[in-house]
């Protein structure tokens, strides 16, 4: 008997776990407020003793790092076979790294800049707020209702995807 109770599929992770699966990736989505507007940017970043370290450029994410006072940080991935994800969500507050030793450790941990042009601001994100889920992906076939060969036939049918041309 196939179990489909989104409990059963659906797994909250420990910070633990959390951090284990930040470690497993270098990339994640920074969300913060600029003025009144939310922003999402792409960063990659590397765990650095219970925080997480990025760098950045002069610009939107920047200022918008320097007006505010919290972020989020969402990183997301799945096994090698594809069929269990995770999301990791950090809620926590920016502060610009200045020290020449804390930088040079972020440089030897391998945090370099994927984009090209000056990134030489570092951010350190201590979290307020860690949390998680893994979850086995579900198949296309138990969210996509099966197509009904009729209704290609049904002229009524080919109304409704008209405004969708």
């Amino acid at each position: 008997m196939e179990n489909t109770s989104p409990d059963q599929e659906t797994k909250e992770l420990s910070v633990h776990d959390c951090w284990k699966y930040l470690q497993s990736t270098s990339t994640c989505r920074v969300a913060l407020i600029n003025g009144d507007v939310p922003e999402i940017f792409p960063v990659n970043y590397i765990p650095n003793f219970g925080t997480l370290l990025f760098r950045t450029g002069q610009g939107t994410k920047h200022n918008a790092l320097r007006e505010g006072s919290v972020l989020a940080m969402e990183a997301d991935g799945f096994n090698r076979y594809g069929t269990i994800a995770w999301s990791v969500i950090i809620k926590g507050r920016p502060e610009f790294v200045t020290h020449p030793e804390e930088i040079q450790e972020a440089v030897d941990a391998g945090l370099s800049p994927w984009q090209p042009g000056p990134k030489d601001i570092l951010v350190r994100v201590t979290p307020t707020e860690i949390s998680g889920r893994r979850f086995v992906i579900t198949p296309p076939s138990k969210w996509w209702p099966p197509l009904d060969p009729a209704a290609s036939d049904d002229g009524a049918a080919e109304g409704n995807d008209a405004g969708h041309q």
